[in-house]
């Protein structure tokens, strides 16, 4: 009698079954939109992230045009409207290529290398970079000025020693004589930092109007 009862509520007073309700088209865009959408800010805010180089600093590492993703983890995930990091897998190093926030306008994002960590002493003396008394030789780096500017018209070439604080970085541009960085507004702070710049996902020579395919997919060291 109870088996009877039961099977009876599977159907329609016609004997049929009844018909499963589905979900309204319009409905399933809206939860696959808003689902994608969730996916999309959590993978921005706390994995990865693109960037775009829009000047020449950075030159011959990276183009004008090139696209970058930028691991936002690997130095700490960065809780929101809170100063602290947590599963921090390693601190940035010297030679790392990073975005970060310029300390002169933070709606503005920069990406430099890392000279120089916190107690290190960086000096400039005529177009060449010592760390702590020893030439840091950056086999990225290119000279596209033959002159030599004097310490006393600006520190691009040469610059006094300066100790790098704690919590803070010293970073310079591969195009050294076409960089604006830590030789002329000093330090970036840890959490101005936004991540480590590791691969070119697409490049577009804007001069030439095509793309650069020997650039994409390849690995920034």
């Amino acid at each position: 009698m109870e088996e009877h009862q039961e099977s009876s509520k599977l159907h329609s007073s016609s004997g049929q079954p009844e018909p499963v309700k589905k979900k309204g088209l319009f409905r399933e865009y809206a939860e696959s939109i808003a689902i994608a959408v969730l996916l999309a800010l959590v993978i921005r805010t706390y994995l990865v992230q693109a960037f775009k180089i829009p000047s020449g600093s950075m030159e011959d590492t990276l183009a004008i045009g090139d696209h970058l993703l930028v691991s936002k983890f690997i130095y700490g995930t960065k809780i929101p409207f809170v100063d602290m990091r947590v599963l921090t897998i390693r601190d940035p190093r010297r030679g790392d290529v990073i975005v970060f926030e310029y300390p002169e306008d933070p709606s503005k994002d920069f990406i430099k290398r890392v000279i120089g960590i916190p107690g290190d002493v960086v000096e400039g003396k005529e177009k060449k970079v010592y760390v702590n008394g020893t030439l840091y030789e950056n086999p990225h780096e290119v000279h596209k000025e033959k002159d030599v500017i004097p310490k006393e018209m600006n520190p691009r070439d040469t610059f006094a020693p300066v100790t790098v604080p704690a919590g803070s970085y010293f970073v310079m541009g591969d195009n050294r004589d076409r960089s604006y960085d830590s030789r002329f507004w000093k330090f970036v702070r840890r959490d101005q930092i936004k991540g480590l710049a590791f691969i070119k996902y697409w490049s577009w020579d804007h001069d030439k109007l095509r793309p650069r395919f020997g650039n994409i997919g390849r690995l920034i060291n």
